[in-house]
């Protein structure tokens, strides 16, 4: 069993420990007005590319990447720093993360925001919408097709973004055909944890070619994983990346404004 099988597997437990509080949650999440564009966001004016800075303490990965963590204040730092949005991690077992961050960091910031987590039900979605959250993240390959068209018309229903995630060829073509407006690329192997900057070139690259059927303007690309320096950011920029999802190499850094204006200023 991979380390994702083993999440998915927790993630189920979850949700059934939610299925008592489902109709109050739906019914939370319809009466929630107030919303944050998670996608305007992601394409700047200037058509420089756009960062979404994560908060998170650890990964299965990496382990605790910032023993020191106060997700308010690194909330506030990405803000001062010129980020787009925010990625919060709300997965608790494997992430130390927590719902509880993204409630919080509603109030602290006015970004709009990303709960990070392995969603597998609709009912996780409605939780997300009542955290405060602004977009949901949606991994292809934790999903069959049939969910992942669902879990993207529930999202629209609750008004949220969703974030697709892909890692190869066959994920893109299942994340084009449930017609994913925005596209994230995970640069990182799920099998060997191996990052490599050339999956998304690869990928934006067949995102441009006609035979997707679509024009690369009506779809907003974000590179995710191994992003570190601003030389990695322009060579994203190069192949038409629109955004990136960064979080451990802000999370290491001692000045987190600096880091990100490190990242972004020169695109």
């Amino acid at each position: 069993m991979t380390i994702l099988d083993t999440i998915i597997t927790q993630k189920r437990i979850e949700v059934a420990a939610l299925q008592p509080r489902a109709a109050e949650l739906k019914r939370l999440a319809a009466a929630r007005s107030e919303r944050r564009d998670f996608a305007a966001a992601l394409r700047r004016p200037d058509g420089r590319v756009a960062l979404i800075a994560e908060v998170k303490k650890a990964s299965p990965s990496a382990g605790v990447i910032r023993p020191d963590f106060d997700p308010l204040a690194i909330a506030r730092d990405y803000e001062h720093g010129g980020a787009a949005c925010l990625s919060v991690l709300t997965d608790e077992k494997f992430f130390q993360g927590h719902l509880d961050y993204l409630r919080r960091i509603r109030e602290a910031v006015r970004l709009p925001l990303l709960r990070k987590d392995f969603i597998v039900d609709e009912l996780q979605i409605h939780e997300a919408v009542v955290a405060g959250a602004d977009c949901v993240l949606l991994i292809v390959a934790c999903l069959e097709q049939k969910a992942l068209t669902n879990l993207l018309r529930v999202a629209a229903e609750c008004r949220l973004d969703a974030l697709v995630e892909v890692h190869d060829e066959a994920e893109l073509d299942r994340a084009m055909a449930a017609d994913a407006k925005i596209i994230g690329v995970n640069n990182r192997n799920l099998k060997t944890f191996k990052v490599d900057l050339a999956t998304t070139e690869r990928l934006a690259a067949k995102m441009r070619n006609a035979e997707c059927g679509v024009r690369n303007e009506e779809k907003t690309l974000v590179a995710e994983s191994g992003i570190h320096t601003c030389a990695d950011v322009e060579r994203l920029a190069c192949c038409g990346v629109n955004a990136i999802l960064v979080g451990e190499s802000l999370m290491r850094s001692d000045d987190i404004p600096a880091k990100v204006q490190e990242l972004i200023g020169g695109t």
